[in-house]
C-alpha cells in the first residue's frame, strides 16, 4: 500500500521546493557571541535545511522560494545556496534601501553550547526580506504546475513572521494541494516569534488554518498543544519524561480532526547535556506508529538544524520508498549525523545514512 500519491519524478523539474525565509548564521565556534572576535558564516533556515539536505545527501533536485535584498549580505547568501547545491531560480531579489530602515537581510547569531551550557541563538530578523513576501509574490502555478514539483515543505517560524508571510503560506499550500503537490510543515513552535502579534491563540489560528492542507504534518508534543491546540494528560513539557502512548494519544486526536494528514512525525529527544542527548523519532501512518531505533547517550557537537536534517532524512525515505517504517529510520539516523558537525545544515551523505539505519557504527573507514 502506498501511503503518499506522489507525482511522477519524470513529470517534474524539482523533487521538492521549500518556502522560507534564510538567515546568515555567524557561528562563534566554541566560544560566546558576548566574548567572541571572530564569526564563522553559515546559512540556515528551518525550511532550507530541508531542501538543502535533500540535495547534498540524497541528491535530490530541490529549489528554495523566498527573497533577500540585492546587496553584499544578500549575495553571500546566495552565495553560501549554491555550494550546497539547492536551486536559487525562485528567489526574488529587493531593492536595498542603503541602511536596512524598511528591508534587510536576517542575521542569525547562534551558539552550539556545550555541556551545562545550553545552545543559544540571538536573532536579529526585524523588516525581513522573507518577512515582507505577500501572496502574489510566487506564481506557484507556474512552480507546481508547468515546472512541475513533487513536494512542498515549508514550517510555522516563516508564517509567525508576519501577517502577510502567514498568508503567502496559505496560498502556497492551497495551491500545491491543487497541482496534486504533496505538503509537509514542520510546526516548529517559538514564543518569541508569536509574542508580538498575537502570542498562542494567533499561532493556533494560523496554523490551524495552514493544517487543513497538510499531508505530512512534523511536531513534538509542544509544537502540536501550542500550534494546534491538542492537549493529552500525562505529557509533561521535557521530552526526557515523555509517555509514548500518551504521545500516541494525542497524535491519534490530531489525526481524527485532520484526517487530510497522512503522515505524522515527531523527534524524540532526551537532553542530559548539550553535548550529550538521547534521540530518537517516531511517525504514524496507515493507523500505525513506527519508531525508529533508539539511540542513548548521542554525542552532539550542534544541534542546531538537527530536526531539519530528520525532516530531510524523512522525506527521503517517503520519497524513495514510500514506507513509513523505513522513512522515520533514514530521518532519525540523518538527523544524528547532522549533529556531529557544525551549522545549521547536514554534512553527511547518504552511504553514511544507509551504514547508519543498517546497525552500522563510529568504526573507522578505511
Amino acid at each position: 500500500m502506498n501511503t503518499l500519491d506522489l507525482r511522477p519524478a519524470s513529470e517534474c523539474k524539482w523533487d521538492l521546493v521549500s518556502f522560507g525565509e534564510i538567515m546568515l548564521r555567524l557561528d562563534p565556534g566554541e566560544g560566546r557571541v558576548r566574548t567572541t572576535r571572530s564569526f564563522n558564516a553559515w546559512e540556515g533556515g528551518g525550511e532550507y535545511n530541508v531542501a538543502r539536505g535533500l540535495r547534498r545527501c540524497f541528491g535530490l533536485n530541490t529549489a528554495v522560494a523566498t527573497s533577500f535584498v540585492e546587496n553584499e549580505v544578500g549575495r553571500l547568501l546566495e552565495d553560501l545556496i549554491l555550494q550546497g547545491g539547492v536551486s536559487t531560480d525562485l528567489i526574488r531579489w529587493e531593492e536595498f534601501d542603503g541602511i536596512g530602515r524598511t528591508i534587510r537581510n536576517g542575521l542569525n547569531f547562534t551558539e552550539r553550547g556545550y555541556g551545562l551550557r545550553g545552545a543559544v541563538g540571538t536573532s536579529d530578523r526585524g523588516n525581513s526580506a522573507a518577512s515582507k513576501i505577500k501572496p502574489g509574490d510566487f506564481d506557484w502555478d507556474e512552480i507546481f504546475g508547468r515546472q512541475g514539483a513533487r513536494w512542498l515543505h515549508t514550517g510555522g517560524i516563516f508564517a509567525a513572521l508576519s501577517e502577510s508571510a502567514a498568508e503567502a503560506v496559505t496560498e502556497a499550500v492551497e495551491a500545491a494541494k491543487s497541482h496534486g503537490v504533496i505538503v509537509s510543515y514542520d510546526l516548529n513552535y517559538r514564543p518569541s516569534l508569536w509574542k508580538s502579534i498575537g502570542g498562542l491563540d494567533k499561532a493556533q489560528e494560523v496554523n490551524r488554518e495552514i493544517a487543513k492542507h497538510v499531508d505530512v504534518m512534523i511536531g513534538n508534543e509542544e509544537d502540536f498543544t501550542a500550534c494546534l491546540g491538542f492537549e493529552v494528560e500525562g505529557l509533561d513539557e521535557n521530552i526526557s519524561n515523555i509517555e509514548i502512548d500518551s504521545f500516541k494519544a494525542m497524535i491519534e486526536k490530531a489525526t481524527s480532526e485532520f484526517p487530510n494528514f497522512k503522515v505524522t512525525a515527531t523527534t524524540l529527544r532526551s537532553v542530559k547535556t548539550a553535548s550529550i542527548n538521547d534521540w530518537g523519532a517516531i511517525c504514524w501512518a496507515d493507523g500505525q506508529f513506527h519508531q525508529a531505533t533508539h539511540r542513548e547517550n548521542l554525542e552532539i557537537l550542534d544541534r542546531v538544524g538537527g530536526g531539519d536534517s530528520f525532516a530531510s532524512g524523512l522525506i527521503y525515505g517517503l520519497l524513495s520508498t514510500n514506507d513509513p517504517a523505513q522513512a522515520v529510520e533514514y530521518g532519525a539516523a540523518h538527523g544524528a549525523l547532522a549533529m556531529t558537525t557544525p551549522g545549521d545544515t547536514s554534512m553527511a551523505i547518504l552511504a553514511e545514512v544507509e551504514k547508519l539505519v543498517g546497525g552500522g557504527g563510529a568504526r573507522v573507514d578505511r
